[in-house]
């Protein structure tokens, strides 16, 4: 199943609905809600939110050893949380700058 996110500020954003139950969280939401809404108000915090944890992720990223970063072959690596979040983010940006909110749906 898939996760839509949508402001009119920016484009639709699709996510995995694992990857985007985990962001919602972060953003203090309800990660089983079929839907929902960041309201304009409620944009920075979530902003704030999101930009800790994505310097958490990338600081522990940095911390893993050489050898698990090179050697993997293009379908072995994983994508990190930091990675996922960054479309994100910038959608919350951009909304934020337009005050308009952003929505999501199953």
């Amino acid at each position: 199943m898939l996760i839509t996110f949508k402001s009119t500020a920016s484009g639709e954003l699709l996510m995995f609905e694992k990857n985007g139950k985990e962001l919602l969280s972060i953003l203090g939401k309800d990660p089983e809600a079929a839907h929902g809404v960041v309201t304009v108000e409620q944009l920075a915090p979530a902003i704030a939110a999101l930009r800790t944890t994505i310097a958490a992720d990338k600081a522990a990223q940095a911390g893993l050893p050489d050898e698990e970063n090179e050697e993997e072959s293009a379908v072995d690596r994983k994508v990190s949380l930091f990675q996922r979040a960054v479309p994100l983010l910038e959608m919350l940006e951009r909304s934020l700058a337009e005050r308009q909110p952003v929505t999501w749906g199953v």
